[in-house]
């Protein structure tokens, strides 16, 4: 067909829109009735029209072509992380995301691996220089694509203290910068906000603040266009069209960043879906929260995504659970085509207006934590950890009044669920007494308070 359809029909304006709505209202206020108001103060209106837009969208700068299947895997038996990775390749991951709390041997745990063909990404619950510089220098003869992720002050948000103290942890840091320039050493985990309860709006301008403080210290006196490569990770909430317009609010404010230092930024995405709002009680559901989330992150622009297992929260890894997990993005790829239109968003009026107000408050948010000293300061005060609460505490009195609904836990639920005989992990936050430098962020699920009831209740029933 030479000619749109739509060409048939007379155009309808904004105004006509509204009117129309105020009829079928009934003399219910239009306001009151149908805009209703997110966690980060944005009003959505029920419909956006290009009226209202000034017509033209800056593209998203960074968006990928396509996106990676992930595959979070542990290393703790070096052979056996070794095997799972390989199997995990042959099953259909494209990406293997390792997890480490120690030193491990190269030779085990990367034994038969495609280094061409398979990104790898690294998570280190450690910093040691003589390690990461071996770990480097023989994934480069190798010509490995490698993710490190190395966030010190991310190490410091999230246990409270340094890996060895600020000046050591600071010059390991900038050894690797250094001497392996070209590899993706920097990394920004801004999922250790949201899975503590900060809304979108926090995300954005502490991770923007976060990666301020790194550029700052690193390359303030950087060659003009200097490249730099950075792998953000992020996790996606249940908001969809929001957890859209969050990631592309991210690589655009990224984008700008690097343009008052000079520096051309290279950024990468890891998504993964949030935990705060995984239930423990009807946890099939969890399939559905995460699948949802996971389709935000692909159309919002993400290169990598780590799928969380529906039962991730309460059973040890298992081959089933990681099964359905990978088998989940393997069915957005190739059964519902999410690889094909890797810009799909681009010149929605909705979710572009959210992308811009996103942007704005962020920045607003930014400048202030930057006025205060930056993000560092901002921790060490207590203030980014004291936000953080209030906001989780709106999203838990939500919950709480049942206007926040996690099917199966705070509505329609199962009477005879009962979970206390399936825990192979404690399910709920856990406070370690311990002597820390600054007050840890930690991530806490919305339902917890909850499904200890219901426990309590399973053991003593009268």
């Amino acid at each position: 067909m030479s000619e749109s359809l739509f060409q048939e029909f007379d155009p309808v304006s904004s105004k006509a829109w509204k009117q129309k709505i105020q009829v079928d209202l009934k003399g219910a206020d239009y306001n009151d009735t149908l805009i209703w108001q997110s966690l980060e103060g944005i009003h959505v209106k029920p419909f956006y029209h290009s009226n209202e837009s000034n017509g033209s969208f800056a593209p998203i700068p960074g968006h990928p072509k396509d996106w990676a299947i992930g595959q979070a895997i542990f290393i703790d038996d070096a052979a056996v992380a070794n095997k799972l990775a390989l199997d995990a390749i042959d099953r259909g991951a494209e990406s293997i995301c390792f997890q480490a709390s120690k030193s491990f041997k190269f030779e085990e745990v990367f034994k038969d691996f495609d280094f061409q063909g398979v990104p790898i990404h690294f998570q280190l619950g450690f910093l040691d220089k003589e390690f990461l510089s071996s770990l480097m220098a023989q994934l480069s003869e190798k010509n490995a694509e490698v993710y490190y992720h190395l966030d010190i002050l991310g190490n410091l948000a999230r246990s409270g203290n340094w890996f060895q103290n600020i000046e050591q942890d600071l010059a390991s840091l900038g050894f690797l910068l250094e001497h392996y320039p070209e590899q993706c050493i920097l990394g920004i985990d801004t999922s250790l906000y949201q899975n503590a309860g900060a809304n979108i709006v926090q995300q954005l301008g502490y991770g923007l603040a976060h990666l301020n403080e790194y550029l700052n210290h690193y390359y303030h006196n950087a060659q003009k266009d200097q490249k730099v490569k950075i792998a953000l990770k992020v996790a996606m909430g249940p908001n969809y069209f929001f957890e859209i317009a969050k990631i592309r609010t991210f690589r655009t404010l990224i984008q700008c960043l690097g343009q008052e230092y000079g520096l051309s930024i290279e950024c990468h995405i890891m998504a993964t879906p949030s935990k705060r709002n995984k239930t423990l009680y009807d946890y099939n559901v969890n399939m559905l929260r995460s699948t949802t989330e996971c389709m935000s992150a692909v159309l919002g622009g993400a290169n990598t995504l780590c799928n969380l297992p529906y039962d991730a929260i309460y059973h040890k890894s298992n081959e089933f659970g990681e099964r359905i997990s990978r088998n989940q993005l393997l069915i957005l790829k190739a059964e519902s085509y999410f690889d094909l239109v890797g810009n799909v968003a681009d010149g929605s009026y909705y979710i572009e207006s959210i992308t811009d107000q996103l942007g704005e408050k962020a920045l607003e948010l930014f400048k202030e934590i930057e006025k205060g000293g930056g993000i560092l300061s901002s921790l060490k005060a207590g203030i980014l950890q004291k936000k953080i609460k209030e906001s989780a505490q709106k999203e838990l009195k939500l919950f709480e009044d049942g206007k926040l609904v996690l099917v199966g836990t705070n509505k329609y639920e199962n009477p005879n669920d009962r979970m206390q005989h399936d825990l192979e992990l404690y399910p709920f936050i856990k406070t370690n007494p311990r002597k820390t430098i600054i007050e840890p962020i930690l991530e806490r699920r919305i339902p917890e308070s909850l499904e200890k009831q219901k426990l309590e209740h399973e053991k003593n029933p009268t």
